[in-house]
């Protein structure tokens, strides 16, 4: 590791930790100065980016992003000859790479071509995406269903389409990337309620819902970065009372929570139909690419006809589509499945906890984050795992708050039990050693 002087180390710290990250500087190398470029080394998400590496570099730490896999996204994957047990895949129910779900889609890819050629709504209808969303809207009890290019789209395009200026979104603060750039896409106010808290959402409700037109409240089903699960049963009760809209991202919930992974309303047996718009995705469970939303005909079609994400965009492949189908297929056949990744996120949460590690709020689902405190830290702990064959990723700030920047482990039904001790186990190991690297980097001279 290079030497550097304290006053270095710190800058080098201050820009990993995310403080210089205000638009009006570039990252402690001086104020922005106004000026004609049309080179993109001038803008500023590229200093960033090099900040970034250059605190990397010195601190001796290998980017732990963007590697490059040598087979199947597995619970066990290859990567330069060296195998590595997995926790940085959404293999939720072991699906993927399934024989009867490669021969599903090459069967319409054989028949349709690798593209459907063109918007569905113009020339790209397949029957493929007919029985796909015909499934998705059986699978949940709905009228109808959408499927889309892109699960992030989705929600992007859904929201923005459906609500307007004279409308109020509430979201829950931990809510993904996706559903907040719709929200601003759509020009309605948009507030934060306070994660899993119904008493502030029902403050905001208060204070703002006689102000506006429609009203949508918007969570996630098992939330992405914490693995916890909102009160669906309050939010059911609020948009009832306050004449609101309810939308559920299911992306990190169908096929994981639930008697046999039907989601949410599953889980907590309440009726599909009291959620006006549930959204998910179709590359976890359903292992292929895209989006879907289930709900009533009136909005499907809405959503058919003025959805920028639908009407513009080339249809979901015939061969993905395929793919999907066959994975619901499973999903439904194979409940065993369901059950062994629901055995094994209880395991991993009751692992973690008898270790002493800091799961947060998680609760037993298919991401279970162990929270390390800083991005630094995190990031060193995820190259440290690497070096004892485990691929687990941090997560850091901006992403989530600084102070809970964590490796979130991915969990399947094709896990052991022996790869999830493995993994904690080397976890709690390390994590002195953690704090070891980080004092020595950051001592004063």
């Amino acid at each position: 590791m290079n030497k550097l002087s304290a006053q270095d180390r710190s800058k080098l710290l201050a820009q990993f930790a995310g403080v210089a990250n205000n638009k009006n500087s570039t990252l402690g190398v001086g104020a922005v100065k106004v000026k004609k470029s049309c080179n993109f080394k001038d803008f500023l998400l590229y200093k960033k980016i090099q900040a970034h590496s250059k605190v990397a570099e010195q601190m001796g730490i290998p980017n732990p992003f963007m590697q490059c896999h040598g087979g199947m996204a597995k619970a066990h994957t290859n990567i330069e000859g060296v195998d590595y047990i997995n926790f940085a895949t959404y293999d939720y129910l072991g699906l993927n790479g399934d024989k009867r779900i490669n021969d599903a889609a090459f069967m319409q890819m054989e028949q349709y071509g690798t593209s459907c050629g063109s918007s569905r709504l113009v020339a790209g209808e397949r029957p493929v995406h007919r029985a796909l969303e015909q499934a998705i809207a059986d699978h949940y009890g709905t009228e109808s269903a959408l499927c889309f290019v892109s699960g992030h789209a989705t929600n992007v395009t859904v929201i923005s389409t459906l609500f307007n200026r004279d409308d109020l979104i509430l979201y829950d603060r931990l809510s993904h990337n996706s559903i907040l750039l719709g929200a601003k896409d759509s020009g309605a106010t948009i507030l934060a309620f306070k994660h899993n808290d119904i008493q502030s959402l029902r403050e905001l409700l208060i204070e703002q819902r006689g102000k506006y037109n429609n009203c949508l409240i918007v969570t996630e089903g098992v939330f992405s970065m914490d693995g916890d699960i909102p009160d669906l049963p309050a939010l059911v009760a609020l948009k009832k009372e306050f004449d609101a809209f309810l939308m559920i991202d299911e992306a990190h919930s169908l096929g994981v929570i639930g008697n046999t992974g039907r989601g949410i309303c599953e889980y907590y047996n309440i009726p599909t139909q009291d959620v006006d718009i549930i959204m998910g995705t179709l590359s976890k469970t359903l292992c292929a690419c895209g989006g879907y939303v289930a709900g009533k005909k009136e909005l499907i079609e809405m959503l058919e006809y003025y959805a920028p994400g639908f009407v513009y965009s080339v249809g979901l492949s015939p061969a993905l589509a395929g793919a999907s189908l066959k994975a619901m297929e499973l999903l439904h056949s194979e409940p065993e499945r369901v059950q062994k990744l629901q055995a094994n996120c209880l395991y991993a949460k009751n692992k973690a906890k008898e270790l002493g590690l800091d799961i947060g709020s998680a609760s037993a689902t298919a991401v279970l984050p162990v929270i390390i405190g800083s991005s630094l830290k995190a990031t060193i702990l995820s190259n440290l795992l690497f070096q004892h064959g485990i691929l687990a990723l941090p997560i850091i700030f901006p992403v989530v708050e600084e102070a809970k920047a964590r490796i979130r482990f991915f969990l399947s039904a094709s896990h052991t039990s022996s790869d999830i001790d493995r993994a904690l186990e080397i976890v709690k190991e390390l994590l002195p050693e953690v704090a070891k690297y980080e004092a020595q980097f950051t001592k004063t001279e």
